[in-house]
Protein backbone atom coordinates (compact mmCIF):
# COMPACT_ATOMS: atom_id res chain seq x y z
CA UNK A 1 0.00 0.00 0.00
CA UNK A 2 1.43 3.41 -0.95
CA UNK A 3 1.74 6.26 1.53
CA UNK A 4 -1.02 8.21 -0.25
CA UNK A 5 -3.40 5.25 -0.11
CA UNK A 6 -2.68 4.79 3.60
CA UNK A 7 -3.33 8.49 4.19
CA UNK A 8 -6.58 8.28 2.19
CA UNK A 9 -7.73 5.48 4.51
CA UNK A 10 -6.89 7.60 7.57
CA UNK A 11 -8.69 10.58 6.03
CA UNK A 12 -11.78 8.46 5.37
CA UNK A 13 -11.78 7.46 9.05
CA UNK A 14 -11.24 11.11 10.08
CA UNK A 15 -14.25 12.20 8.02
CA UNK A 16 -16.48 9.53 9.56
CA UNK A 17 -15.29 9.94 13.17
CA UNK A 18 -14.90 13.71 13.39
CA UNK A 19 -17.14 15.17 10.71
CA UNK A 20 -19.75 12.39 10.53
CA UNK A 21 -19.41 12.29 6.73
CA UNK A 22 -18.88 9.22 4.61
CA UNK A 23 -17.07 10.19 1.42
CA UNK A 24 -18.07 7.96 -1.54
CA UNK A 25 -14.63 7.86 -3.18
CA UNK A 26 -11.18 9.41 -2.98
CA UNK A 27 -11.89 11.47 -6.11
CA UNK A 28 -15.30 12.86 -5.09
CA UNK A 29 -15.31 16.68 -5.18
CA UNK A 30 -16.28 17.55 -1.61
CA UNK A 31 -17.31 21.12 -2.44
CA UNK A 32 -19.25 20.64 -5.68
CA UNK A 33 -21.25 17.75 -4.23
CA UNK A 34 -22.06 19.77 -1.10
CA UNK A 35 -20.52 17.11 1.14
CA UNK A 36 -18.26 19.69 2.82
CA UNK A 37 -19.48 23.14 3.86
CA UNK A 38 -17.46 26.06 5.22
CA UNK A 39 -17.84 25.11 8.90
CA UNK A 40 -16.86 21.52 8.20
CA UNK A 41 -13.85 22.81 6.24
CA UNK A 42 -12.62 24.63 9.34
CA UNK A 43 -13.17 21.49 11.43
CA UNK A 44 -11.29 19.47 8.79
CA UNK A 45 -8.31 21.84 8.90
CA UNK A 46 -8.21 21.54 12.69
CA UNK A 47 -8.36 17.73 12.51
CA UNK A 48 -5.58 17.64 9.89
CA UNK A 49 -3.37 19.73 12.17
CA UNK A 50 -4.11 17.58 15.20
CA UNK A 51 -3.94 14.14 13.63
CA UNK A 52 -1.05 14.67 11.22
CA UNK A 53 0.97 17.12 13.31
CA UNK A 54 1.45 20.09 11.00
CA UNK A 55 0.14 23.65 10.88
CA UNK A 56 -1.63 25.19 7.91
CA UNK A 57 -1.23 28.95 7.55
CA UNK A 58 -4.27 30.74 6.18
CA UNK A 59 -2.13 32.14 3.33
CA UNK A 60 -1.07 28.60 2.35
CA UNK A 61 -4.61 27.26 1.92
CA UNK A 62 -5.43 26.32 -1.67
CA UNK A 63 -8.99 25.02 -1.94
CA UNK A 64 -8.03 22.85 -4.89
CA UNK A 65 -5.82 20.83 -2.50
CA UNK A 66 -8.85 20.22 -0.28
CA UNK A 67 -11.45 19.26 -2.91
CA UNK A 68 -10.94 15.49 -2.73
CA UNK A 69 -9.55 12.93 -0.31
CA UNK A 70 -6.82 12.21 -2.85
CA UNK A 71 -5.85 15.90 -2.93
CA UNK A 72 -5.89 16.17 0.84
CA UNK A 73 -3.75 13.02 1.05
CA UNK A 74 -1.18 14.56 -1.33
CA UNK A 75 -1.16 17.73 0.82
CA UNK A 76 -0.67 15.68 4.00
CA UNK A 77 2.08 13.60 2.41
CA UNK A 78 3.90 16.75 1.25
CA UNK A 79 3.57 18.43 4.66
CA UNK A 80 4.66 15.39 6.63
CA UNK A 81 7.51 14.34 4.36
CA UNK A 82 5.62 11.34 3.05
CA UNK A 83 4.94 10.01 6.53
CA UNK A 84 6.03 6.59 5.26
CA UNK A 85 6.98 4.54 8.30
CA UNK A 86 5.09 6.88 10.67
CA UNK A 87 1.84 6.28 8.76
CA UNK A 88 2.41 2.55 8.76
CA UNK A 89 3.05 2.61 12.52
CA UNK A 90 -0.09 4.64 13.21
CA UNK A 91 -2.21 2.39 11.01
CA UNK A 92 -0.79 -0.63 12.81
CA UNK A 93 -1.60 0.92 16.19
CA UNK A 94 -5.10 1.83 15.02
CA UNK A 95 -5.68 -1.72 13.83
CA UNK A 96 -4.47 -3.18 17.15
CA UNK A 97 -6.21 -0.73 19.46
CA UNK A 98 -9.17 0.43 17.42
CA UNK A 99 -9.19 3.65 15.39
CA UNK A 100 -11.63 5.33 17.76
CA UNK A 101 -9.20 5.11 20.67
CA UNK A 102 -6.01 6.24 18.95
CA UNK A 103 -6.31 9.75 20.39
CA UNK A 104 -6.80 8.66 23.97
CA UNK A 105 -9.96 8.94 25.99
CA UNK A 106 -12.68 10.02 23.62
CA UNK A 107 -16.22 10.49 24.89
CA UNK A 108 -18.87 8.05 23.83
CA UNK A 109 -21.13 9.39 21.07
CA UNK A 110 -24.36 10.86 22.40
CA UNK A 111 -27.75 10.10 20.90
CA UNK A 112 -28.87 12.91 18.60
CA UNK A 113 -30.60 15.73 20.48
CA UNK A 114 -28.92 15.07 23.84
CA UNK A 115 -25.87 17.27 23.31
CA UNK A 116 -25.28 19.76 26.12
CA UNK A 117 -26.38 23.27 25.24
CA UNK A 118 -23.72 25.90 24.93
CA UNK A 119 -23.71 29.53 23.99
CA UNK A 120 -26.46 32.05 24.50
CA UNK A 121 -29.39 31.12 26.68
CA UNK A 122 -32.75 31.89 25.12
CA UNK A 123 -35.31 33.52 27.37
CA UNK A 124 -39.06 33.80 27.10
CA UNK A 125 -39.77 37.31 25.87
CA UNK A 126 -43.55 36.86 25.82
CA UNK A 127 -43.88 38.91 29.01
CA UNK A 128 -42.12 41.91 27.44
CA UNK A 129 -43.94 41.99 24.08
CA UNK A 130 -45.90 45.21 23.86
CA UNK A 131 -44.26 46.69 26.94
CA UNK A 132 -42.58 50.11 26.85
CA UNK A 133 -39.27 48.25 26.68
CA UNK A 134 -40.17 47.06 23.14
CA UNK A 135 -41.13 50.48 21.83
CA UNK A 136 -39.04 52.52 19.44
CA UNK A 137 -38.01 55.93 20.80
CA UNK A 138 -40.06 58.74 19.32
CA UNK A 139 -43.05 56.57 18.41
CA UNK A 140 -46.32 57.04 20.28
CA UNK A 141 -47.40 54.31 22.69
CA UNK A 142 -50.50 52.42 21.62
CA UNK A 143 -53.17 52.08 24.27
CA UNK A 144 -53.17 48.67 25.86
CA UNK A 145 -56.30 46.58 25.74
CA UNK A 146 -57.21 44.11 28.39
CA UNK A 147 -58.19 40.67 27.22
CA UNK A 148 -61.38 39.36 28.77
Amino acid sequence: MTDTNAIILRLGALFVESLHIEVPSADTDLFETGILDSLQLVALLLQLEQRFGFKIKIDDIDLDDLRTLAGIARLVAARTGGAGSQTAQVLSLEARHGAANHEGNQPEPRPRGTEPRTGRVETNRASTIGSPRDSVPGEPQLPSRSVS
